[in-house]
């Protein structure tokens, strides 16, 4: 998902703006790129950033909540093809496999409601993930991941994220995800 080159911001529907969309996608790019392990001191590159690398960017929009027209919610939208390495031994996408990516796009609406309103975008750190599986995904099916932020506050974060089947027009998981904004380390340490 490299923004330079697979995908420029003009291509990515939505009413956010250009800047917002660039700094998702160059956001997105450092999950994509390898890092040094820690206990092995080697390059490093793991399942997460190879299924970034397949996302597709399809909308990024800030619209007025239908509940609250007065407040905001982010809306961004994936699109992904299920692969082989991603199934389990019944050939069904496996259950890890959406979590994770639930977990990924889940948390990129926080950043672009953030980066929006306040100038400043967060991620946030997991606290729950609660997911109900609706129905399987096979090898070669198309999925569009919808995330919409439910709050945006100065310490807690919560999104809702559904997972559909392109082609077979079913939903294969939904779910809420709370996360937090992380203390700022503390710049002296007793020692």
């Amino acid at each position: 998902m490299k923004p330079e080159s697979n995908i420029d911001t003009p291509q990515v529907e939505g009413n956010a703006s250009p800047e917002v969309k660039h700094a998702l996608l160059n956001s997105l790019h450092l999950m994509e790129t390898s890092h040094v392990s820690r206990p092995t001191g080697k390059p490093f590159r793991g399942f997460e950033a190879e299924f970034v690398s397949r996302m597709r960017l399809t909308e990024v929009s800030v619209l007025s909540k239908a509940e609250e027209p007065e407040k905001l919610e982010a809306r961004v939208v994936f699109e992904a093809i299920v692969d082989e390495d991603m199934l389990n031994r019944a050939a069904n996408l496996h259950g890890g496999c959406l979590a994770m990516i639930i977990d990924l796009c889940s948390t990129s609406p926080f950043y672009v409601l953030g980066a929006s309103t306040s100038g400043r975008g967060v991620f946030g750190v997991s606290q729950s993930l609660n997911i109900v599986y609706h129905s399987p995904a096979l090898t070669g099916d198309k999925l569009r991941i919808v995330s919409t932020t439910i709050t945006l506050g100065s310490r807690a974060l919560s999104s809702r994220c559904e997972i559909w089947n392109v082609a077979r027009h079913r939903i294969i998981a939904s779910a809420v995800h709370i996360n937090m904004v992380p203390s700022e380390p503390k710049t002296s340490a007793k020692l």
